[in-house]
């Protein structure tokens, strides 16, 4: 294990975090640290630099996030390789124009795509005028720190007429993205917990509680969502679920899975269910199941939404509502960590959503994708003798199965050969087998119609 030591300044601006990640990065691209190199706990490096383990992890997660570190389950943090990284600086910039069209792609199936042509400027820019309009100077100092109190009533109004949750303002904590979310969720609930996540998953959650030191389990996934038989045999607490929308299998659980997993919870005194209901807005057939959240009587969902997904990924405005048990915990121990949205963007979006623009918009947008959906479904027509279509009914993406015996590798690489960017399931298996099926996820969001036809006909040839 390489041991750091470095001289951390307290009365520079630069966080100590940002010092300690500055330092092992350089230390990385100067080859001092080698790849595969174990770094040491962020409980032993917080205890050998006399500084927060919060401190340390922001760092490992930084590091991570740029992929400079690989976390391994049980095992710790490990230097990635990363060869001819370190040498990024010396590269000329002519160098850099020469080899970036090799990154670039004609069209881009992106599954986490936003359709930003349609993002209401003109709304937007009128709400906020009259915000700004007068000078107050109250929009401009501290806030709550759960967020302020009107936006929080908007939102749980909102959340009770579009999704069936039963919350009050007070259990409402307002956080600039769910990455926020998760780790303030970390301090209220502590590290003690083993977290159940479906498989395959939202790697992003994966990797968060990966990082927060959690022990994780995967669970298998069927038609129906995770699998409640499997994740009884654990010793799993916590199930981290998205029972809207599976993602990425796109599947909806129906209400006796949804009942199975309450019963779960209620079988453990410390046990808790994360429901991520990240895109429930979008949805093709029939009505939108209500949130589990609904139908919780013992206070055991955890629920998490976002703006992200139905206005723009910029807002950066996420929601979490908690339990009333996690509430008394969070309000005596970390409601002094301050909040991490302005004012006025809290503001702007609470008139957004009381005076019916967030609706429209998202009437509008339904319709929008709706079209691409059905656009998308047809092109597809001439490959449906050799792989088939799930997950179509919600969300922005679906999946193709192939039976055709070509490779998911393969599969993407013929397409990356066309200019296309398609992705594979793989990516987001927790655990892999060779008797996976090759699987591709195909997102609709970001393009057009004329596009979806263009880039599929062109997937076509070179699919089939």
């Amino acid at each position: 294990m390489y041991e750091l030591t470095m001289n951390l300044k307290t009365s520079s601006k630069m966080p100590l975090y940002e010092q300690i990640y500055t330092y092992i990065k350089k230390d990385i691209q100067n080859g001092r640290i080698s790849y595969g190199e174990k770094l040491p706990s962020t409980r032993a490096l917080s205890k050998h630099l006399a500084v927060s383990r919060s401190t340390v992890e922001l760092a490992y997660e930084q590091l991570l996030s740029e992929g400079f570190v690989e976390s391994e389950p049980y095992r710790g943090f490990f230097v990635a390789q990363i060869e001819g990284l370190y040498r990024f600086g010396a590269v000329r910039t002519e160098e850099m124009k020469e080899t970036a069209p090799d990154r670039k792609y004609r069209y881009d199936f992106t599954p986490n795509g936003v359709d930003l042509n349609s993002f209401p400027y003109n709304i937007w820019r009128k709400l906020s005028k009259d915000i700004l309009m007068d000078d107050r100077t109250e929009l401009f100092r501290l806030g709550d720190s759960q967020g302020e109190y009107g936006f929080r009533n908007a939102v749980c109004n909102y959340l009770y007429q579009a999704r069936g949750v039963n919350c009050k303002p007070g259990q409402i904590i307002i956080g600039a993205g769910s990455d926020y979310l998760f780790m303030l969720l970390a301090m209220i609930l502590g590290t003690h917990h083993k977290i159940a996540f479906e498989d395959p998953t939202y790697k992003q959650a994966y990797r968060l509680a990966d990082s927060l030191c959690y022990e994780t389990v995967p669970v298998s996934v069927d038609k129906n969502g995770m699998m409640v038989t499997e994740l009884s045999q654990t010793d799993a607490d916590i199930a981290y679920v998205t029972p809207s929308h599976q993602y990425p299998t796109g599947s909806v659980m129906p209400m006796k899975r949804r009942m199975e997993l309450l019963l779960w919870a209620q079988e453990g005194g410390d046990r808790y269910i994360v429901e991520d209901d990240y895109d429930s807005e979008f949805r093709y057939k029939g009505k939108p199941i209500p949130a589990l959240q609904g139908y919780d009587r013992e206070e055991k969902v955890i629920y998490l939404g976002t703006f992200s997904k139905s206005i723009a990924p910029a807002i950066r405005l996420s929601y979490m509502v908690l339990p009333k048990p996690l509430l008394s915990i969070y309000r005596k121990k970390h409601r002094f960590v301050n909040s991490t949205v302005s004012k006025v963007d809290q503001l702007i979006v609470q008139r957004f959503l009381e005076e019916g623009y967030y609706e429209r918009h998202l009437n509008k947008m339904r319709a929008l994708y709706k079209s691409r959906h059905d656009a998308l479904i047809e092109a597809l027509r001439p490959l449906f003798h050799i792989c088939t279509v799930f997950g179509e009914h919600a969300g922005v993406h679906l999946l193709l199965t192939f039976e055709n015996g070509c490779s998911e590798e393969e599969l993407l690489l013929r397409a990356k050969q066309r200019g296309i960017k398609v992705y594979g399931m793989s990516d987001y298996r927790i655990r892999k087998s060779p008797e996976d099926k090759p699987t591709v996820l195909l997102g609709y969001a970001n393009l057009s119609e004329e596009q979806i036809k263009d880039a599929v006909g062109i997937l076509t040839e070179c699919w089939k």
